[in-house]
């Protein structure tokens, strides 16, 4: 039979083994031949944040839109819509136009971000690289 003392020199003994062992199984993950086990050679955690427009900001657009229907506008391109859909940036010979100025008011865009119309669609664009971020598709009828 053990004595309290042995239990607890076990105990001890069993929690530094997991706390000197986490690094190493940490660091191992993803290295595997497996799906998604490229990593990044840094061993580190690479954490990414996606800017999107917000909910009420996509309310706010979808019912402005509904009630101000702007006239002769028509729709990208398939291939150039489609490029745009994966966030490529805008192509030069686009027309993007800005939001109308009593909508633009009511937005809570980023810092470094601009909401434009493009075609029958509304983007969310960084400034700095042009590229998309978000959009909201056939939203300017």
């Amino acid at each position: 039979m053990m004595t309290q003392g042995a239990r607890r020199g076990l105990r001890a003994a069993s929690v530094l083994f997991l706390i000197m062992g986490l690094p190493f199984a940490a660091e191992a993950q993803g290295r595997g031949r497996g799906a998604g086990g490229g990593g990044d050679s840094g061993g580190g955690i690479s954490l990414s944040a996606q800017i999107t427009i917000s909910v009420g900001d996509r309310d706010a657009i979808r019912e402005f839109y509904a009630v101000r229907p702007p006239q002769g506008v028509e729709g990208l391109p398939p291939g150039t819509r489609r490029n745009l859909e994966r966030g490529k940036p805008i192509p030069p010979g686009i027309a993007r136009r800005n939001l109308p100025g009593d909508l633009r008011s009511r937005l809570s865009v980023p810092a470094g971000f601009d909401v434009v119309e493009v075609g029958l669609d509304v983007f969310l664009v960084e400034v700095a690289t042009g590229v998309i971020h978000d959009v909201l598709m056939d939203i300017v009828r």
